[in-house]
């Protein structure tokens, strides 16, 4: 399994943003990320220096969100779609993005329902359920 420190991390997504700015080939990892790079302008700060990248400090009481972790929960959430792992989150985030008619949107939902389940397998010391979170995407894209 792969498992990247923060540092790994921030370093990939400063290296896809510099890419897209100086229009160098990307591997196919670093154009899916590119994706959702391109999709958070409001990003480019934090992405255009690698060094103040690594010294940040986000502790989401100042009210400002974790760039790093939004964009690795859209690489994460496209990359269990194209291969529907946990099984049944492609469809339930097709699902989700027909609704909002909005991919990314869609994304922020399923952000939310992964996120949620993080959070319960760690409080209770185990495994993450991924049933837990397709019911999550699965009710985003039901309810009204």
């Amino acid at each position: 399994m792969f498992n990247p420190s923060q540092e790994d991390v921030r370093r990939f997504f400063c290296q896809v943003y510099a890419k897209q700015q100086s229009e160098q080939l990307s591997d196919a990892l670093e154009t899916l990320a590119g994706l959702w790079v391109a999709e958070h302008p409001e990003y480019a700060t934090h992405l255009a220096d690698v060094d103040v990248a690594l010294a940040k400090q986000y502790k989401g009481d100042d009210g400002q969100s974790n760039p790093f972790l939004h964009l690795s929960m859209h690489l994460s959430i496209s990359e269990q779609c194209s291969i529907d792992q946990p099984r049944g989150i492609r469809q339930a985030v097709e699902l989700l993005s027909h609704k909002k008619q909005s991919l990314h949107e869609a994304h922020h939902a399923a952000m939310e329902c992964l996120g949620r389940m993080i959070f319960e397998s760690q409080r209770a010391g185990k495994m993450p359920d991924g049933n837990i979170y397709i019911e999550c995407v699965q009710r985003h894209a039901t309810q009204d």
